[in-house]
């Protein structure tokens, strides 16, 4: 291969990457559009071309340069470009190009499309809110309760991104961003983020769209101040790979976020080739994704690329990944190597600054293994001149990080300008890391072992004014104690004639849609749900509740959404949540996961309790209450058929389109205490049947006496369509989704016919609609408790 090869750009980026390319026994010459004076002192086989730059208006003389000097292979640099298209323009005429779609560029092109798709395909990431509209998002800012960032929905040079301190200040940096337009067009839209702590980390994985090689990760100072002070800035220096991002981490961000991007690109129809930079925070929950660029970062470049082994040959592994076929080349990374890059900007940078200004590089005291990389020069009558803020780079590998830092300020010595300005504490987070490791080794804490007392302590008080909010005569849902108690007599029951009925019970596997969705409140309904009413069928009040939440790290938004949940649906049944256990246990459950049960008790009258199986017989009325959907059972049959339909639950829900898959597969159990309750004072039912797993077919006959069969007749209520697409989309036998769902019948009631025009009565004035589905009849032998007609058509 003899390879002409087309780098656009003149950056410090640009530099490294013709550096790298030029070093390539395969490439015959590098043209670079428009360089920088780096790019003009290496000679060769790079030139630059100086008259020609990656702008819109000059694609088609840059599409005409590149046939008429015969290149085979275009390398942008910078995302602009990238965003405005190029990458189809030179695909029109057959040439390679090593960089995105426009298509597939818009995950750096608009910041609200790259969340919506990271909520889309389930990768971590912050919360996080789109908005248009100024008053909207003005409103949005009063009502939440957490930190934030602003970020400008579109390309902003690096800079369209605001962190606020107070609400004042988000008031005052969003009217910056959407009325003043501090940004320009790119604020014409803006995300409204979650603000994440913890230590920022970037990957650049080359892709060809279907496999990837993800380079060691990087860290860089964004600040143009010593500790991160100051303004911000497109970098001031980096360094690789990161201690901060263990292996363990690595794998994790690898299989939770950048492979479900590359595969989610291509799934949505926008296959990624090029280097997709994924920008990282590792919070204590897990590493979180803040941001996607499509391009090589910039200082990160300068600081992976020397990083490569010499035998790996970066222009034959850009062309085979423009080819598709990245997984044909060998890529390899340097063992047991560090690299860093020290960035030397001009004074008054980020600000105003001076141009012109010459500068003088002394190579002779350039130590081995160290580089210098030019950004904002130009060259003109043979001398370099600064040209723009971010002027030039020093960059150094060592075996370790110390030594590459050492090195990169030996190279930073060897240039000189005017008012050259750099910082003098690249690295210092991981020089940090290293002494917190060094102090572990000497005493370790619980809360280093991975258990929070404090967190636990801080959920306790996040929470307790939403489980007062649950109080009821004999119970006053003041958490935080040993236990909770409950005063029958207080709450009018006479205790000599009074049982209690306890039940407990979990959500099950609805729990993983929770936790992949980031939904977490309504699975706390479900919970009490699945307590509460199989207490009612017992003809039991349900009195108190109790929670239990298990989880491998204690996230407090997490865990105060689900309990929040607890207590709304112990609201709706009328029970007093007064306690519950907050269990943290690193290494039982993987990060972002937990588990959850409940115990709910109530008390009923010796004489009401249900069923009351002596008083049934044939011709007794089967009435049934509806459900809102799923509720909290057959969920390993959801997820296979979600799993094999290709659905995500991010996107839209084919059996309500007013909600998200995740949203609607998330609708909680119904709680049906309070509208029967009054039927069970007065002696009007025979018996009550919950219908959760084993559907209808196996729930009623458990209310039953053996002689009795249950018939009920599906013409006589309407089938949710969320059963028919499951159905269907499954090709579920009509048995076994009979034995798996509720089929729209949440709660049988078992009533005598001459109390059935009151029941109904009862039940009208709590706003429920009752379907007459069937009756009780004489069972033959051997024949099964409950026989479903009219069900052969269901899908």
């Amino acid at each position: 291969m003899s390879l002409n090869i087309l780098v656009l750009g003149n950056g410090g980026r640009e530099h490294a990457l013709v550096w790298k390319l030029a070093e390539s026994a395969s490439v015959r010459k590098i043209f670079v559009a428009p360089g920088n004076g780096g790019t003009a002192k290496i000679g060769g086989k790079v030139v630059n071309v100086g008259e020609l730059s990656p702008v819109p208006a000059q694609f088609d003389a840059l599409q005409k340069f590149a046939v008429d000097h015969q290149v085979g292979l275009v390398v942008p640099g910078p995302e602009q470009p990238l965003v405005d298209g190029i990458a189809d323009v030179f695909q029109k005429v057959g040439i390679p190009v090593f960089g995105p779609s426009a298509k597939a560029a818009l995950f750096e092109g608009s910041k609200t499309f790259s969340k919506d798709f990271m909520a889309k395909h389930n990768i971590p990431t912050a919360r996080y809110a789109n908005f248009s509209d100024y008053e909207s998002a003005k409103s949005y800012l009063e009502k939440i309760d957490y930190r934030i960032v602003l970020k400008a929905d579109g390309i902003a040079a690096g800079k369209g991104v605001l962190i606020p301190n107070s609400t004042e200040e988000a008031q005052e940096a969003l009217k910056a961003m959407m009325v003043e337009r501090q940004f320009g067009a790119a604020g014409d839209s803006v995300v409204i983020e979650e603000f994440l702590e913890g230590d920022e980390i970037s990957i650049l994985t080359i892709s060809d769209g279907y496999t990837s090689f993800s380079f060691p990760p990087a860290q860089d100072h964004k600040r143009v101040g010593e500790n991160d002070t100051g303004l911000n800035t497109g970098g001031m220096g980096a360094y690789a790979p990161a201690p901060a991002a263990t292996p363990a981490l690595l794998k994790q961000m690898e299989e939770e976020s950048i492979k479900p991007t590359i595969n989610g690109m291509r799934k949505d129809g926008r296959p990624f080739v090029g280097v997709l930079f994924t920008g990282f925070i590792l919070t204590k929950t897990g590493p979180k994704v803040l941001e996607y660029n499509v391009r090589f970062g910039d200082p990160e470049t300068q600081t992976v690329l020397p990083l490569l082994s010499e035998d790996t040959d970066l222009a034959e592994v850009f062309v085979a990944a423009a080819e598709h076929r990245l997984d044909s080349v060998n890529i390899k990374i340097k063992e047991n190597c560090y690299a860093t890059t020290v960035v030397l900007a001009a004074g008054g940078y980020p600000e105003t600054y001076a141009k012109g200004d010459a500068i003088t590089i002394d190579r002779s005291k350039l130590p081995k293994n160290a580089y210098i990389f030019h950004a904002g020069t130009k060259e003109e009558g043979g001398e370099v001149l600064t040209a723009g803020g971010r002027v030039i780079a020093a960059s150094a590998v060592a075996p370790t990080l110390k030594e590459a830092v050492a090195k990169a300020y030996e190279g930073v010595e060897c240039i000189q300008f005017k008012n050259r300005y750099f910082r003098k504490d690249i690295a210092y987070r991981a020089f940090k890391l290293a002494e917190q490791a060094e102090k572990m080794t000497q005493s370790i804490t619980y809360a280093e072992a991975g258990v929070s007392v404090d967190n636990g302590n801080l959920l306790v008080q996040k929470i307790k004014e939403k489980v007062r909010s649950t109080k009821r005569s004999g119970a006053d849902s003041d958490i935080g104690g040993f236990g909770g108690l409950f005063d029958l007599k207080a709450a009018g029951y006479n205790t000599d004639e009074t049982l209690l009925v306890a039940a407990t019970d979990g959500v099950g596997t609805k729990l993983i849609i929770a936790q992949e969705t980031d939904i977490h409140d309504t699975v706390g309904i479900d919970l009490v749900a699945m307590n509460v009413n199989d207490l009612v069928v017992q003809g039991a009040e349900p009195l108190i509740f109790l929670d239990y939440f298990a989880t491998g790290a204690l996230d407090i938004k997490v865990a105060s959404d689900f309990v929040s949940g607890v207590a709304d649906g112990c609201i709706t049944a009328g029970c007093a949540l007064v306690g519950g256990e907050t269990s943290e246990m690193p290494g039982m459950y993987p990060v972002g996961h937990y588990d959850t049960n409940g115990t709910a008790v109530g008390a009923v009258n010796r004489n009401k309790i249900l069923p009351k199986i002596e008083n049934m017989a044939a011709g007794n009325v089967l009435l049934g209450l509806g459900s809102d959907g799923l509720h909290s059972n057959g969920f390993s049959l959801v997820r296979k058929i979600i799993e094999t339909t290709n659905l995500q639950w991010g996107e839209e829900c084919p059996w309500d389109s007013s909600k998200t898959v995740g949203e609607a597969a998330l609708v909680p159990t119904r709680i049906y205490v309070k509208q029967l309750l009054p039927s069970i004072r007065e002696n009007l039912l025979l018996g009550l049947a919950h219908i959760t797993g084993g559907g209808l077919v196996e729930n009623i006959p458990r209310a039953l006496p053996s002689h009795l069969q249950a018939e009920v007749d599906m013409k006589n209520w309407e089938v949710p369509e969320v059963f028919k697409w499951f159905g269907k989309a499954g090709n579920v036998p009509v048995d076994d989704i009979l034995k798996t769902f509720n089929m729209g019948i949440g709660m049988v009631l078992i009533v005598e016919k001459q109390n059935v025009t009151r029941v109904k009565q009862l039940l009208s004035q709590a706003n429920e609609t009752v379907y007459e589905i069937g009756s009780l009849v004489e069972k033959p032998a051997d024949a099964p408790g409950c026989v479903v007609h009219n069900a052969t058509n269901l899908y």
